[in-house]
């Protein structure tokens, strides 16, 4: 297993408080404005390489072409470099949250007509549109303060929701046009959206400060505001606030954090399931009686240390996904180098399949596989739902996070630009 070293404490971080997948077929014909000339695809966002590779949606998962994210590069540094109070920002993500690289794409969705792919770029404290036949910049985005992270599309394909992890605020973009629709507050460090089905509403997980390394227990405090925000999503007025605390104290679990990590929704979303910092495992959240109901602990690897310090910005685990079913979920088990797949209704965890420093869990096109990405080996990795065993494993560029089902024209190839 890979020894990971510990992250770097910048001394400027305080200061700087900075669904379910359908089969491809069906997924061409419902998507807006999707048309029988896309290919539906996987966009693998390589955050320290500044790429995304675009790869088949199943099968063999082979790669079809790169896009590079960053072709406004040198633009962006000058702009950091001429401005001292961006350039410690820029600094302190690199030494940080970075592990000691920048951080050039943390996700991505196409639109619906295939035409470009938009991408948050945190070292860069933005998003830009691209245009994937020529690789250019349709447009670009400055979020607020000095780092964009998450984001989530709306299921009509209009709206990409964003997190501004420094200002604790999450903006809410016309797709095609990147003009701000609206915006609203969050708890401190915005990370994972998730708009319903229905586009109704739009949670953020806000997780704390993940940087420091006050990680026991007793210096919970420090982390900041850890809460999820429900609001409307067509007028972002604040709908309810989650606080997990009080639920996991209920069940006696006051060693653990409450700062809600990636999480995935039931099919009918009545269920949520999400993990949390520091844990190896995840919950499962009741939302009409806002309890959580039941905890499922995975394996350690014995190989991984118990000191929290240790962990990359507190996530033990990070990344789960659902089989479109909802009879599976797929967790990615980060710290421990492994993925696995966990039977919903029993809790009984499949295979532990060995994977390094799995970042993310996202489902196939076909719906059949789980497919994580392998930060620490340059890889993603499809593991069957049905039988929870690896499938195959293809490479990708410099640290891959996230994974995003898009499409992309039927005759696409890489851009000249990429």
């Amino acid at each position: 297993m890979p020894v990971f070293r510990r992250r770097h404490l910048c001394s400027l971080t305080a200061a700087l408080a900075l669904t379910a997948a359908v089969p491809a077929t069906a997924a061409q014909a419902d998507s807006p404005g999707a048309s029988a000339t896309l290919r539906e695809v996987l966009f693998v966002g390589n955050n320290w390489d500044g790429t995304a590779d675009v790869i088949k949606s199943t099968g063999d998962f082979g790669k079809i072409g790169r896009i590079n994210v960053i072709p406004d590069k040198d633009e962006r540094m000058a702009e950091i470099n001429a401005d001292p109070i961006r350039w410690i920002a820029f600094m302190t993500i690199r030494n940080t949250v970075g592990e000691g690289h920048d951080q050039f794409v943390d996700d991505m969705y196409s639109t619906p007509d295939g035409a470009s792919v938009v991408v948050s770029r945190p070292s860069f404290a933005d998003v830009v549109s691209l245009d994937v036949a020529t690789g250019r910049i349709n447009w670009r985005f400055p979020v607020s303060g000095y780092r964009s992270d998450h984001m989530a599309v709306s299921p009509d394909g209009k709206r990409v929701a964003v997190s501004a992890s420094t200002s604790n605020t999450v903006h809410v973009l016309d797709i095609v046009t990147g003009k701000e629709l609206g915006r609203f507050a969050t708890g401190d460090k915005p990370h994972e959206n998730i708009f319903t089905k229905d586009g109704k509403y739009l949670y953020n997980m806000a997780i704390g400060d993940v940087n420091t390394q006050t990680d026991a227990p007793w210096l919970d405090w420090t982390k900041g505001d850890r809460r999820v925000t429900v609001v409307d999503a067509t007028t972002f007025k604040q709908v309810k606030v989650i606080d997990m605390r009080p639920q996991l104290d209920a069940l006696g679990l006051k060693d653990h954090s409450d700062a809600v990590r990636p999480a995935v929704f039931s099919p009918d979303e009545s269920k949520l399931y999400f993990q949390v910092s520091f844990f190896n495992g995840f919950f499962e959240y009741d939302i009409a009686t806002g309890k959580i109901t039941r905890t499922k602990t995975l394996p350690k690897n014995p190989a991984t240390s118990d000191d929290r310090t240790t962990f990359v910005n507190d996530s033990r685990h990070h990344g789960i996904s659902m089989s479109p079913d909802g009879g599976k979920l797929c967790v990615a088990g980060t710290m421990d180098d492994y993925a696995t797949v966990v039977d919903r209704t029993t809790l009984k965890e499949g295979p532990l399949v060995t994977a390094s420093k799995p970042y993310w869990a996202t489902v196939s096109g076909d719906g059949r596989s789980c497919v994580v990405s392998e930060s620490g080996t340059d890889q993603v990795t499809a593991i069957d739902f049905a039988t929870g065993k690896k499938v195959v494993s293809v490479p990708v560029g410099d640290h891959p996070q996230r994974v995003r089902i898009g499409h992309v024209a039927a005759d696409w190839s890489s851009p000249s630009a990429g």
